[in-house]
């Protein structure tokens, strides 16, 4: 006996079908919104047709259709149920003895696809999609403008046993009161401080100015003190500027690889382990709010569909609502990473439950 039987692939297509459907047409619009926006900065600049499809929109479009994937995909589950329901087809379905739990097969097979398209897309074609689609826009709309901030108080290990500290770090690539420390285990060896330190691009090191150095052995210390010190040091100006939203530009593997390296050098890693988690519990959310939307959906009630789309998009947006708020609880450091992202989906996939069994009756 086949496993995937004729209502299930035409419940598939209808999932499907209506999905892709409604993604296209909201990015043709976003897509024409955007080009009418940046119009003149695209003929001011004199770019070509191709350099724009190819570089932009062509990165343009994988980002927003995973940003509007959980929504479309409630809409519609939504949509397509709320329709069969009217059209008897889910009452004929159920009497014809089909349990709701196996009607459930083909909703739970299409929120499987979709979720490896999102998970597939957020974890590995869009991060290098985005450093294109960024790079584009910081030459021809933003006008090499990029958002760059650079740290304050900054404290770091940069090798093993090695640690520096500088009050402030700027874009003209100067520390002001520096201090690096080697230990030998918890021994301190060796310190030295510079009123600054500044990054040399023609020679590629570090020059300490007005420096005092002291080393420490078993019996005695010795202090050296100069003008000027020339040096080598494991780390480079682009580790004390912040980018705005740079992790999005790293596949999920560099981005478990640059966490592991910013927690060895000392650095807040809070919204780089967001953006990791994120990753994997935005497609997981295609199957509760499927199972939301397919049980909301399946039984004619009075409002017809407009009372489901209203209903559904309520409970689309409050999810979105709620994922937004539960990361302020990471970055404030009231609940770890991990919680934090996962919050929404374990409050749903309770709502999923109910309706699940609400709609089972």
């Amino acid at each position: 006996m086949r496993f995937y039987k004729t209502l299930d692939i035409y419940i598939t297509k209808k999932f499907l079908g209506t999905f892709f459907y409604a993604i296209a047409l909201i990015l043709s619009i976003a897509v024409v919104f955007d080009m009418s926006e940046n119009l003149d900065e695209f003929l001011s600049k004199d770019v070509g047709w191709t350099t724009i499809i190819t570089e932009y929109y062509l990165n343009f479009i994988p980002y927003f259709a995973n940003l509007f994937s959980p929504l479309f995909t409630f809409i519609a589950v939504i949509y397509f149920t709320s329709k069969m329901a009217y059209n008897t087809e889910i009452i004929a379905i159920l009497s014809s003895g089909v349990s709701y739990t196996r009607l459930m097969r083909p909703y739970m097979v299409s929120a499987f696809i979709l979720g490896v398209f999102s998970f597939t897309l957020g974890n590995y074609i869009i991060p290098p999609a985005n450093e294109t689609m960024n790079q584009f826009r910081q030459y021809y709309i933003d006008n090499n403008r990029q958002s760059v901030s650079s740290e304050i108080n900054i404290h770091r290990q940069i090798e093993p046993g090695v640690f520096i500290y500088m009050r402030r770090f700027n874009a003209s690539n100067v520390g002001d009161r520096f201090t690096l420390e080697k230990f030998d285990g918890a021994q301190l060896v060796e310190k030295i401080t510079a009123d600054n330190i500044r990054w040399d691009e023609e020679s590629g090191k570090w020059i300490l100015n007005n420096w005092w150095k002291r080393t420490i052995y078993d019996s005695h210390e010795e202090f050296e003190k100069g003008y000027r010190m020339d040096t080598t040091l494991n780390m480079s100006p682009a580790d004390y500027k912040i980018v705005k939203n740079q992790m999005e530009n790293y596949t999920t593997p560099e981005l478990r690889r640059e966490i592991s390296l910013m927690q060895m050098r000392g650095v807040n890693t809070i919204e780089w382990e967001i953006e990791k988690h994120r990753r994997l519990a935005g497609p997981f959310s295609a199957f509760i709010l499927t199972i939301i939307g397919a049980g909301l959906a399946s039984r004619k009630i009075k409002g017809g569909l407009g009372f489901h789309l209203g209903l559904g998009l309520l409970l689309s947006f409050s999810y979105i609502l709620f994922m937004q708020i539960s990361t302020v609880f990471a970055v404030s450091g009231t609940a770890p990473p991990l919680i934090a992202v996962w919050i929404p989906n374990l409050g749903y996939s309770i709502i999923a439950f109910f309706v699940f069994r609400w709609a089972a009756r």
